[in-house]
């Protein structure tokens, strides 16, 4: 038989390739022409919805999930959490209705094991146990316990609705693609009072409204936060890339992963390893990409921007509400102009600090609308949010869906926190007297 030869090992990555593999996969240059989201959901006992599910039972509804024909791509969260994300789509109203359909099924599949579907930014049934145990997760884990519970937390017990629009065209002038990253950044913490889903009614977070965007802000010094945005966005986020610290090299022998300490991934390329992290292997490009996956701004440039920071929603519906409103607030010029003014004095008047440790961003978290600055800008977005919404085609049932929500929160500067608690949260309460 003629031998076959081994593999060439992985080609190590220069610092110069690093910062174009950066600035070339994270912003994809074109006109704005698709949307997406990502739905995060707590999956709860029908009838004891304050009672953690069984890990056997989670993995048949996952596995439930899994057999259907679905559009979207259906993963699982550390925790348990069921995640459907959508296919691209060229239209609001390709992107809702596929997602609907998706739900529908699936809701049907786990009502058949006496199981549902809750829309809830942090699950506050305790204790938080992790379902998956993978290299990823373990070593996850293991870095986030350097720097107290709050990344536990994020891994085991959060959700969320995330919003994905392109990027758009590069930009002339220094800042390139500074309109639209800009505007998702300035936005931001009018979405997180907004659609703050997270109440806390004890521990660190007491009697805030988004206690999930607190733990977000307490995970590390650098992983979560956002980059600069005094200057060109690619350059930006490459420094800010190369610059946070490896969270773990990967093995690929069946060895346990390496989690270095104090090791960015500008110093894995400078050096390869070095007497403080001894037989270290130089980096590849394998391994940026995977080093671009363990950062979770506020904002995450995949390409796309994703927006993270908006809460898993109550109800069957809630969640198009946020994909709806950040569709219009992007894609329709009159309504992206109004937002990014209103949004931007808003921003100015808190300084530069790095969101989610920003001053207006903790307010938002901590107060919702009852902020009276966050509450008239929320008005200004939401009222340009509907004028927009026909001119984008939406459809009778999201226009009326996002106008109720309107009307039940924004206008009276309540967020669905400021809602009595619901059975999950009162069964939740119970369940630890």
């Amino acid at each position: 038989m003629p031998q076959v030869s081994p593999a060439p090992p992985p080609t190590p990555l220069s610092e110069e390739q690093a910062e174009d593999l950066v600035h070339g996969i994270c912003f994809k240059t074109g006109p704005p022409r698709l949307l997406g989201a990502e739905l995060e959901w707590l999956v709860l006992d029908a009838e004891r919805p304050g009672r953690p599910v069984s890990p056997e039972r989670l993995r048949a509804a996952h596995s439930a999930a899994h057999a259907l024909p679905l559009n979207s791509r259906v993963t699982v969260e550390p925790g348990g959490q069921l995640e459907l994300s959508s296919a691209p789509a060229t239209s609001l109203s390709r992107c809702v209705d596929g997602l609907q359909s998706d739900l529908t099924a699936v809701r049907a599949a786990l009502r058949a094991q006496g199981l549902l579907l809750e829309g809830h930014g942090q699950d506050p049934r305790v204790p938080h146990r992790r379902l998956l145990a993978s290299p990823r997760y373990d070593a996850m884990e293991a870095y986030f316990d350097r720097t107290g519970p709050a990344g536990r937390a994020m891994m085991r017990a959060s959700a969320s609705v995330q919003v994905c629009v392109d990027a758009g065209y590069e930009e002339p002038g220094v800042l390139g693609h500074s309109r639209r990253w800009r505007l998702a950044h300035l936005l931001g913490a009018v979405l997180v009072a907004a659609f703050a889903n997270s109440p806390a009614y004890e521990g660190p977070y007491a009697d805030w409204r988004c206690a999930r965007q607190g733990n977000w802000a307490d995970i590390d010094s650098r992983r979560s936060l956002a980059p600069p945005l005094d200057g060109p966005p690619r350059d930006g986020w490459t420094r800010q890339a190369l610059d946070t610290e490896v969270m773990c090299v990967r093995s690929h022998d069946g060895e346990p992963w390496t989690i270095p300490r104090g090791l960015t991934f500008r110093d894995w390329l400078r050096t390869g390893g070095d007497p403080v992290h001894p037989g270290l292997r130089p980096p590849t490009a394998e391994d940026l990409e995977y080093h671009l996956t363990t950062l979770f701004p506020p904002v995450r440039p995949r390409g796309h921007l994703e927006l993270r920071m908006i809460d898993a929603q109550p109800g069957d519906d809630g969640w198009l509400v946020p994909v709806a409103v950040v569709h219009a607030l992007f894609d329709d010029p009159e309504a992206a102009e109004t937002a990014y003014r209103v949004t931007k004095a808003l921003a100015d008047a808190y300084g530069s600090a790095p969101a989610p440790r920003n001053p207006l961003w903790l307010a938002a978290a901590r107060h919702g609308l009852t902020d009276p600055e966050l509450r008239a800008a929320a008005k200004t977005c939401f009222r340009a949010a509907a004028e927009a919404l026909p001119r984008l085609g939406a459809s009778d049932h999201v226009r009326e869906t996002v106008g109720a929500f309107t009307e039940r929160f924004v206008l009276r500067g309540r967020c669905p926190a400021d809602d009595p608690p619901r059975p999950l949260s009162a069964a939740a309460k119970e369940a630890r007297r």
